[in-house]
């Protein structure tokens, strides 16, 4: 698609063994990231069962301090879905939470998890959040949390999240525990705007909301530190069921390098791939995860046949 819009942008690439008992792959990744700044990267799948063997989507955001993950969730109006007219920004905590990977057994039959959420992080989390709502425009940031249990680690961030409302009067800050966050999303979606959330929580509404909007397929998630940027599909489902099936949505992966595309400027070229999406999917070229029948190759060529059409 890129090499069909004329999109100026060379791809360094580098596969990921899931079988791999070392991290080299993975070592390389992140050095090729650390030399362009910026990656495109789909879900990286670790087979391995064993508790010491960390995630491999998940050291890559430590070792690249992805803090914060962005998902723009917005209707598509040619997708048959649950809700319409959706327009929710998911702010969602990156590096730790349940997602520390802390775990161990203490005694035989006995498990514990470690939850971690420092000042620090939660901080600049939140900045980020109500930065986002000034700068592009948005009225409330709603603060997800599970504080009534978890009074320390969820109170912390929750508290973290009010401190910084206060230097953001002009924006109107509420908070809901994750139990009726889950209900109110499928009940009502649009009392949301910005969604400010911890790791794990941020995973659960964000799938919620793709199960609103019809399916994992449609949507990109941005990951931002300080140095680096990494686009993917937001819900980073792997699809190993149905790999080598020419049935998978390319959609959330195509979103995701038109996010790249705006991010690094390109953004007439991400303007022409991002309209030839909603043409096809408006058009009713769906894959089957959107009730369709669409093979994901008849997707790609109904969006190259809508760039040709636009550059005519």
């Amino acid at each position: 698609v890129f090499s069909y819009a004329g999109v100026p942008v060379d791809f360094e690439d580098v596969n990921i063994d899931p079988n791999a008992e070392d991290n080299d792959d993975l070592s390389y990744a992140i050095t090729s990231i650390r030399r362009n700044g910026v990656a495109l990267k789909g879900n990286i799948e670790t087979r391995s069962r064993d508790a010491e063997v960390m995630s491999r989507n998940v050291a890559l955001r430590n070792e690249l301090d992805l803090f914060v993950n962005v998902v723009h969730c917005v209707s598509y109006p040619g997708v048959t879905s649950r809700q319409k007219n959706i327009d929710i920004v998911i702010v969602r905590q990156n590096t730790e939470g349940e997602y520390a990977m802390l775990e161990h057994e203490s005694v035989d039959g006995v498990v514990e998890s470690m939850k971690v959420i420092s000042r620090s992080n939660s901080e600049r989390l939140a900045r980020y959040a109500f930065e986002y709502a000034k700068r592009n425009g948005r009225k409330k940031v709603t603060t997800v949390h599970k504080a009534n249990i978890m009074k320390l680690s969820d109170g912390l961030f929750l508290e973290t999240a009010r401190l910084m409302a206060k230097e953001y009067p002009e924006i109107q800050h509420n908070d809901m525990i994750i139990d009726n966050t889950c209900m109110q999303l499928v009940s009502n979606p649009h009392q949301f705007d910005v969604m400010l959330t911890t790791n794990l929580y941020g995973a659960i509404v964000s799938n919620v909301v793709c199960g609103l909007l019809g399916g994992a397929g449609l949507l990109a998630g941005k990951n931002f530190g300080a140095q680096y940027t990494v686009f993917e599909p937001a819900t980073r489902n792997t699809g190993a069921a149905i790999a080598g099936k020419n049935i998978a949505n390319p959609i959330a992966m195509l979103n995701a390098a038109c996010d790249m595309l705006r991010h690094l400027g390109h953004k007439n070229h991400a303007a022409l791939i991002q309209n030839a999406i909603n043409k096809t999917i408006n058009a009713g070229v769906h894959t089957p995860d959107l009730g369709g029948t669409a093979t994901s190759r008849e997707v790609v060529d109904s969006i190259m046949k809508y760039i040709k059409i636009s550059q005519s």
